[in-house]
């Protein structure tokens, strides 16, 4: 009887070393996995954040040290921003794509909510084949559309204006924002505008005052996503722009590459200046965009 239970005490003590040196093993393992995980992400992140990095510090040294010194200057000018802003014409061109960039922004925000949200709770003839043929318009690549656009425009006496741009860029990214922004309104549950509907209210007003506040992670999306793609937009900005003084800032940054080729502190300082607009708009809506990117892994 003794030597049973002293054999049934060696048996417990050694699973129990044997479950320990296992749980040894698998934290090694997992601590390997996450120090490898950390310096692949530390490294993505230099390699990210290094040309934005370089850029900044190149526009804040002297034109004749770019190549004599090491990547952080000696000295800090802010020469090359006063040089941007005084001698090229870069205020104009800034407060232009300003202006077609906001007037984008909201006309398409406002029309692809009111066209996603029908598309995703309402019921009307021809529900399908409208949004799948909406949705085709996107196979078709950008260049594809640039002769007949350009061929509208100067049919309607839109070329070469500011408001013709927007229409375009409005007419170009609604397919896609529809597309975002009906997925948004497809995970909010029926059953709220349903309540509203028995209170008496009408269809517009559960959209605006029900449906859209909940759907403000896809907003700032497409905000983001919206004012990213209208502000560095080129080559319709230098097709259907053909007036220096109507031109936005890519297709200025692009004529100062040939004006300035050699002087690199002030090509960075009116890159850093183009960038600031999208840094700020992302800031302000980082926590609505993640929680926006958040729901639609969910859903996936």
């Amino acid at each position: 009887m003794s030597s049973t239970l002293q054999q049934a005490t060696v048996t417990r003590n050694g699973q129990a070393e044997a479950d320990r040196q296992s749980r040894r093993r698998y934290q090694t393992k997992r601590g390997i996995a996450r120090t490898i995980g950390y310096l692949a992400l530390t490294l993505l992140s230099v390699g990210t954040a290094f040309p934005f990095v370089w850029m900044v510090l190149t526009s804040l040294r002297a034109s004749n040290t770019v190549f004599s010194e090491g990547i952080i200057p000696r000295t800090f000018t802010f020469a090359a921003y006063v040089q941007v802003w005084t001698q090229v014409n870069l205020p104009r061109s800034f407060l232009i794509s300003l202006w077609i960039t906001g007037a984008t922004v909201l006309a398409v925000v406002f029309l692809a909510t009111l066209a996603g949200y029908a598309f995703a709770k309402l019921d009307f003839p021809a529900k399908r084949i409208l949004y799948f043929t909406l949705l085709s318009t996107m196979l078709l690549p950008g260049t594809a559309v640039i002769v007949p656009l350009f061929l509208e425009l100067k049919q309607f006496n839109l070329l070469d204006t500011s408001s013709g741009l927007i229409l375009v860029y409005i007419g170009t990214s609604l397919p896609f924002a529809m597309f975002l922004m009906r997925a948004f309104f497809e995970t909010l549950p029926a059953e709220l505008a349903d309540s509203a509907r028995v209170d008496g209210a009408s269809e517009f007003r559960i959209f605006w005052s029900v449906m859209l506040p909940l759907a403000g992670p896809g907003v700032a999306t497409l905000v983001i996503f919206q004012f990213m793609f209208t502000w560095n937009e080129f080559i319709l900005a230098n097709t259907l722009l053909q007036t220096p003084d109507k031109l936005p800032l890519q297709p200025v940054l692009l004529s100062m590459q040939g004006q300035y080729s050699t002087n690199w502190p002030i090509l960075c300082a009116a890159l850093v200046i183009s960038i600031v607009p999208i840094v700020v708009v992302y800031v302000r809506m980082q926590r609505q965009f993640v929680q926006g990117l958040t729901m639609g892994a969910l859903k996936t």
